[in-house]
């Protein structure tokens, strides 16, 4: 039985569009994620995932160790429902959410906040200066693991953290350690244009070269910056945790002695910007289900909605990927619709009304944006459906 008949049988009693999870093709993506951290504990990216069901079955296996949430009114969400080491991957401008973490001993111990400046410190001082008894906060900070080549001309990577060189992290860990409130109790670098590029794209020989050269370039320039980073900041603490990389990088950043761990989360669910790695393949586990509800002529289909673009640079690579049955794909000058969408191909000939055209978001979590739940298939059957995010009434954006 191919995978388009197993999520058919398993959801035949449902109505599209909906969202499922293949249960063992996350599982398998968990072990090599596991594999490729060579013993260095995972923390789970929440933001790929958005299902508090989803991160507890995921925090239960083996090689798995804390959440990186994307907002603090997420990471405190997730600490009344138990979760604990949830480190803030984003600095946060929320002053309710700063309030209620620093008069929350519990949740002050379970949550740390990212900063990247004095300024940041200087908010959540004034945030929460009418907080009585308040919590000690516990602070990460942000270093920038961007490549830049040229003279400063030429730069890769996300634009995050202005702190760079050790003097300016070393300059910020004493203010720290010197700061009333705060405690410095980890240090983070996300080689975005590493772990999240992929370096094997399709169609172009030269560009993929680049990025490959690019690639071997930053990660040797990081190995020694962020080591001395490391280093300097541990004159004035000892720092709990230093998290590094993306599933995209896990095995070259695991390598790296200044490292404790590493971040991941989209591997777990393989979205389609994820095919185009050379170190690792993995199994598309998130998938969503439209209905065909046309068909305006014998090479075309036409389902219902399916605008549901990814976050980044627009283009191509940000729409959905038809998936199942192969070889369908948007007609040019429509696209992925609101309302329904276009596809052509060999295989819409063997389509009906009713039947259903399973899709992968081109990236990981923005899946669970788009829907109130995931439908938990293992092998041919459904065995149990969780809220998402959105399905417990929570956004976080």
């Amino acid at each position: 039985m191919d995978d388009r008949q197993r999520y058919d049988r398993a959801t035949a009693a449902l109505e599209a569009p909906f969202a499922i999870l293949d249960l063992a093709a996350m599982r398998a993506n968990a072990a090599d994620l596991v594999r490729r951290a060579a013993g260095k504990p995972i923390r789970v990216a929440s933001k790929s995932i958005r299902s508090r069901a989803v991160l507890e079955r995921v925090l239960a296996m083996d090689g798995f160790q804390g959440i990186m949430a994307f907002t603090l009114p997420e990471a405190l969400w997730l600490a009344g429902h138990g979760f604990t080491d949830i480190l803030v991957a984003y600095p946060t401008a929320d002053r309710h959410a700063l309030a209620a973490l620093a008069a929350d001993q519990d949740a002050a111990r379970r949550i740390t906040v990212t900063i990247d400046s004095a300024a940041h410190l200087d908010f959540i001082d004034a945030a929460v200066a009418h907080v009585h008894s308040r919590a000690e906060l516990r602070t990460c900070l942000d270093i920038d693991a961007g490549y830049l080549a040229l003279g400063g001309r030429f730069r890769a990577g996300a634009l995050r953290s202005p702190v760079r060189e050790p003097d300016q992290a070393a300059d910020l860990a004493a203010g720290i350690a010197k700061r009333p409130g705060f405690r410095l109790a980890g240090l983070m670098a996300y080689e975005s244009q590493i772990a999240g590029l992929g370096d094997d794209p399709p169609g172009n020989a030269v560009y993929t070269r680049l990025i490959r050269l690019m690639q071997a370039r930053s990660a040797r320039e990081l190995i020694v910056r962020r080591g001395r980073i490391v280093n300097a900041v541990r004159q004035y603490t000892d720092l709990e945790f230093v998290n590094g990389g993306g599933t995209g990088s896990v095995e070259r950043t695991v390598r790296e002695k200044a490292i404790t761990e590493v971040a991941a989360g989209s591997g777990l669910f393989h979205p389609r910007l994820f095919d185009f790695y050379r170190r690792f393949t993995g199994r598309p586990a998130a998938l969503f289900a439209l209905p065909v509800v046309r068909r305006p002529d014998m090479e075309t289909v036409t389902v219902l909605g399916g605008g549901y673009p990814a976050s980044g640079s627009a283009g191509p690579s940000r729409l959905p990927q038809p998936y199942l049955p192969a070889g369908l794909r948007y007609a040019p000058d429509e696209g992925a619709g609101e309302v329904q969408t276009p596809l052509i191909g060999q295989a819409a000939a063997e389509l009906r009304i009713g039947d259903r055209v399973w899709f992968r978001h081109a990236k990981a979590g923005e899946l669970c944006e788009r829907f109130d739940a995931l439908h938990l298939v293992d092998g041919d059957t459904l065995v149990e459906t969780v809220p998402t995010y959105r399905g417990e009434g929570q956004t976080f954006l």
